[in-house]
């Protein structure tokens, strides 16, 4: 039996900044001493401590001396300080996949510093768990981790909470990869037991005799274990009981765990005190087969971000920025390796806010003020975006200063994707009006017109076949351009081009929609008195005249105002032959009720399905061929990373999302799954829930003041059967915009007229990011890929340099295994839907 001490981090709820920082280091000071007092006993019975999150490792380093940092780096790597690979303890559903993975950076940094290796993840007190999150974890080095749910705060009730199908198992994502989870069940919580709580050791909260109360604890154990009475629900004869913090601030608790764990073990029975991983070594080994899951138990405190929805939309939109930045760096870097070396510490706290941003405790009704938690997470925030904005700034103008200036105005249009692409650019300008614009690379004028936005003045071209992580150069010339027509005509409130027509009604809401190559095919049927793109206007023709914006070969933009229910506006723009509808909505009040984007459509028997985090799902019960699960799961709102598609065996709608972090099918509700209906209502912000113990209302009120939010979503329509890759790509496509620079290098470094940086031949495997490692281009560029589909690829990886040396590394960058290049190329293999990150120098 194995007792982990530790002390939960309930950051910027308990306490503040500093205030934790403090505990931190203060009681990694005091097990420090703990530890070394008991070094000379049994290893059974010498102390050990668990931190939840690596943020306690940095914390000491920023604060101790180098050397009081190497003695707790010596405890961490003898097993007696225990950490996780996570910043802090996370709620996770609504992060983007790479969000995840960066929150995680400052582990791998310490894994490849002091030679360490962190196998622990963890998710707490948050009563569900997204599926893709396994295979994430494991496929940053993770093996393990343990599961405690909250009592309080959560709109399931306990008996739904309770009789979990397996305490042990492998928590396994869609790659098959995972780790070995330990979640106990809820069930004895009346009783007075802790275990499936996260805080499994604190038998009495405020506790006069903790020596007795563990001493009771392990007799719970040992009841446990029994695999011999009926009844015995936990077949295995090793036991964890983990957590001893709960909600306090500090946690000096050493000398009972040893006290009792000495006095309770017997010739028949051990107790260790434990770093959890000394747990799960030991229960693998002896029980190497046990019971798989692969399902998602949905959001819960997850949700309580869109209670400042515009802030956390504003994350979203930085981590997906973050990959053209790291991609236009890449190319810098290989000509000028030291361009970014002053932006590392900008960095790293950019890593540090991923970790943090979604910390658990957006429940926001703790001794930390609201106002105080809101303007936390909005410097958290600051931190992300900063940095993306200064690293992409400076690699775009520096990539223009890497290709040759001819004796025109010349500019470059690059795509970070790993695909050839056709697609609008703008390129903001200030010059003659009659101009023509030259694709060089095909000696030939594009498509383009003059549009403003945002008060700027733009060019927008028509780009066509945009190489794959590379650029195409584009040169301004005198002349009038050649005669072209609108690239979609409006008629009162209609606008129509080659692939669809639909009719914006005054209040932004889409009341038609005709898919013309689908022969004219109808995709609006309104349910509950709720259009396509519906805010919630009780009468869908109160507003403003529709107003024609930048309309011209490229593109038309029609734009609708109304102040029901809320003063909101709406841009639905269509484009020159393409299958993608730009819709724009943005609130430009205060609200403080919850809010919903409402998407209903015309389709019959359709199947939902959308990104998770690193995972595609069916929006079905798992007893259904879905992947949610069919107990102690919350089943209201689902994670809406890129996309959602709802599809027909042979036709569907993709519905790509920037900023809402999730939607609700038709009339899902906490413990039921409304799977058949064809409505999806994208949360655009609001607190969705209310404690059942005092009424409170979870999250920030009223968006924290919040009077201006942005929502980006793309339409588009598939004929034939759902593909994850086909999805993937239109919804990267709305939200990665072709990227735009001036050229004004003296000389060649990179192609005068095109150049791709990275290809590879199997359509199916999409690059994920490209970016210099975390020590320096020095240590090679880092890419990730996806391969989306649901059997193995073995794809071949080129680069515009042969390769001189390839790894497979983790998720966080730390090498596993080297590879052999073949002729200069990179061709590993995937499992199915896998993720993997490499590092290659050239």
């Amino acid at each position: 039996m194995y007792l982990a001490n530790d002390d939960h981090t309930d950051y910027m709820w308990t306490a503040d900044e500093a205030t934790y920082d403090s505990a931190f280091v203060h009681m990694l000071d005091y097990y420090l001493d703990q530890i070394d007092s008991t070094r000379d006993a049994p290893q059974d019975f010498q102390a050990r401590f668990n931190c939840d999150g690596s943020y306690w490792i940095r914390a000491y380093q920023q604060y101790r001396s180098p050397a009081q940092f190497g003695r707790l780096i010596s405890a961490v790597r003898s097993g007696h300080i225990g950490s996780p690979l996570n910043t802090l303890v996370s709620t996770y559903g609504a992060q983007p996949t790479e969000a995840v993975i960066r929150g995680m950076y400052y582990a791998g940094q310490l894994e490849r510093a002091y030679d360490l290796r962190f196998t622990l993840a963890e998710a707490m007190e948050n009563n569900t768990l997204p599926l893709g999150l396994s295979a994430l974890w494991a496929g940053s080095g993770a093996k393990y981790s343990w599961k405690g749910i909250g009592g309080y705060g959560s709109q399931m009730s306990y008996e739904s909470r309770e009789k979990r199908r397996h305490p042990m198992y492998n928590f396994k994502g869609p790659d098959s990869s995972g780790v070995l989870m330990k979640w106990y069940d809820f069930t004895e919580q009346k009783k007075g037991v802790p275990f499936g709580g996260y805080a499994e050791c604190r038998l009495v909260i405020k506790s006069k005799d903790k020596t007795g109360d563990l001493k009771k604890l392990i007799g719970h154990l040992a009841t446990l274990c029994d695999t011999i009475s009926d009844g015995s629900r936990y077949p295995y004869n090793v036991a964890g009981a983990f957590g001893y913090g709960h909600d306090d601030l500090d946690n000096f608790t050493s000398r009972p765990f040893l006290d009792a764990a000495k006095s309770e073990s017997t010739p028949t029975r051990k107790v260790r005190l434990s770093n959890e991983v000394d747990f799960f070594e030991d229960f693998s080994k002896s029980y190497p087969h046990v019971p798989s899951e692969s399902v998602s138990y949905g959001n819960e405190w997850d949700l309580y971000c869109a209670s400042m929805n515009e802030t956390t939309a504003r994350v979203r939109r930085a981590t997906e920025k973050l990959r053209s930045a790291e991609a236009l760096a890449s190319l810098v870097v290989l000509q000028k390796p030291a361009f970014t070396n002053d932006l590392k510490e900008a960095q790293n706290l950019a890593w540090q806010s991923l970790g943090m941003y979604w910390e658990h405790n957006w429940t926001a009704d703790g001794q930390v003020k609201q106002p105080v938690r809101a303007a936390w997470q909005i410097k958290i925030q600051q931190q992300l975006s900063s940095y993306v904005d200064s690293l992409f700034n400076r690699s775009a103008r520096m990539l223009g200063q890497q290709i040759k200036k001819g004796g025109k105005a010349r500019f470059y249009i690059f795509n970070p994707l790993s695909w050839a692409r056709d697609d609008i650019a703008d390129f903001e300008y200030v010059g003659p009006e009659n101009t023509v614009i030259y694709d060089l690379a095909a000696d030939t004028p594009v498509l383009s017109q003059t549009i403003v936005k945002g008060g700027k003045k733009y060019l927008r071209i028509k780009a066509e076949n945009v190489p794959s992580v590379g650029y195409k150069v584009y040169e301004i010339r005198p002349g009038k351009p050649k005669a072209a027509p609108l690239a979609a005509t409006v008629a009162g409130s209609y606008i129509s081009n080659s692939h669809y027509r639909l009719k914006l009604s005054r209040s932004g809401a889409i009341t038609e929609l005709y898919d013309i190559l689908a022969g004219g095919r109808q995709l609006v049927r309104p349910t509950d008195q709720r259009y396509l793109n519906d805010l919630g206007s009780g009468d869908v023709n109160h507003g403003n005249a529709l107003v024609v914006e930048n309309a011209g070969p490229v593109s038309v933009t029609l734009r609708a105002v109304s102040s029901d229910p809320v003063l909101h506006s709406v841009r639905v723009t269509l484009f020159k032959d393409s299958p993608r509808i730009d819709i724009e909505d943005s609130i430009q009040v205060n609200f403080n009720d919850v809010k919903t984007w409402t998407f209903s459509f015309d389709l019959k028997n359709q199947v939902t399905r959308h990104e998770e985090l690193g995972a595609i799902l069916t929006v079905k019960k798992e007893t259904r061929g879905g992947h949610y699960a069919a107990q102690n799961a919350r089943l209201d709102w689902q994670t809406f990373n890129h996309f959602a598609d709802m599809s027909e065996n042979d036709y569907g709608v993709t519905l790509s999302n920037m900023d809402c972090s999730f939607f609700k099918l038709g009339k899902s509700s906490v413990d039921s799954l409304h799977e058949t209906s064809s409505q999806l209502s994208a949360l655009a912000g609001g607190r969705v829930d209310t404690k059942r113990e005092d009424k409170g209302i979870l999250g920030i009120a009223g968006q924290n003041g919040e009077k201006g939010f942005l929502y980006q979503f793309a339409l588009g329509t598939h004929r034939g059967p759902f593909s994850p890759l086909a999805a993937m790509k239109f919804s990267l496509e709305h939200q990665n915009p072709l990227v735009t620079g001036k050229v004004s290098g003296s000389e060649t470094v990179y192609h005068d007229t095109s150049f791709s940086f990275l290809q590879t031949d199997d359509p199916n495997v999409v690059l994920w990011s490209v970016k210099p490692g975390e020590e320096g281009i020095e240590n090679g560029l880092v890419t990730r890929f996806w391969n989306l589909l649901p059997t193995p690829a073995r794809p071949t990886i080129t680069f515009g340099k042969p390769i001189r040396g390839a790894w497979q590394t983790s998720h966080i960058e730390t090498n596993q295994q080297q590879l052999t290049p073949h002729s200069g190329c990179l061709k590993p293999a995937f499992r199915q839907n896998q993720i993997q990150t490499f590092r290659v120098t050239f």
